[in-house]
């Protein structure tokens, strides 16, 4: 997959050419290849399939701010409608919470169980969000705070707003990629403040 997109790990870290976080992440080259194809490969995909370039924009939005995670946010945010970024502004406020949460199936690890709050888009955000966003956050909610508790009824949410199987396949490695993102960002962040 050839692109003139920049490298995105690169580009929120603020990693130029040459510089000592440059040379390391040449140490991991397969590593750095891959993650900036799995970018391509859901953000700017040759067939987009179901899944509008700004449906994934948004819930890459609204993913990076269930993490906190500010400039990924804005990052993604930056090419969506005002309108929309305030919809989704307002719903990660609200949305925000610490997780994990769920049950595991009756057995040893029953003992971590653990109850949280079960999100639901807010009246007020629903007409600018339409029906697949309403889905797709509250699915990407689901994911990043009770991936114990993905079953079938919150898939069939997802059916009944319209999405195929394989752009719920699509959202659910697009929560999944970011959350693999964030934390790369967030690790050579870290180790850029100790060269």
């Amino acid at each position: 997959m050839t692109s003139t997109t920049a490298d995105v790990i690169d580009t929120l870290v603020g990693i130029t050419s040459g510089s000592k976080l440059d040379a390391i992440r040449a140490q991991r080259s397969e590593a750095r290849k891959h993650a900036q194809a799995s970018y391509l490969g859901l953000f700017e995909p040759r067939d987009p399939g179901g899944v509008s370039t700004g449906e994934r924009l948004a819930v890459a939005s609204f993913v990076a701010g269930l993490h906190g995670e500010l400039q990924t946010d804005a990052f993604y945010a930056s090419r969506l409608a005002p309108g929309i970024r305030a919809a989704i502004a307002a719903e990660v406020a609200a949305a925000k919470t610490q997780g994990p949460y769920g049950s595991y199936p009756k057995g040893p690890l029953s003992v971590e169980n653990t109850v949280g709050p079960v999100y639901r888009v807010a009246e007020a955000s629903r007409a600018a969000l339409g029906k697949r966003l309403v889905a797709a956050f509250e699915h990407a909610h689901m994911l990043v705070f009770h991936p114990r508790d993905a079953a079938a009824p919150s898939l069939q949410a997802l059916l009944d707003a319209g999405w195929s199987t394989t752009d719920i396949v699509t959202l659910s490695q697009l929560v999944a990629f970011l959350a693999y993102q964030i934390r790369v960002v967030a690790g050579l962040r870290t180790l850029a403040r100790s060269l």
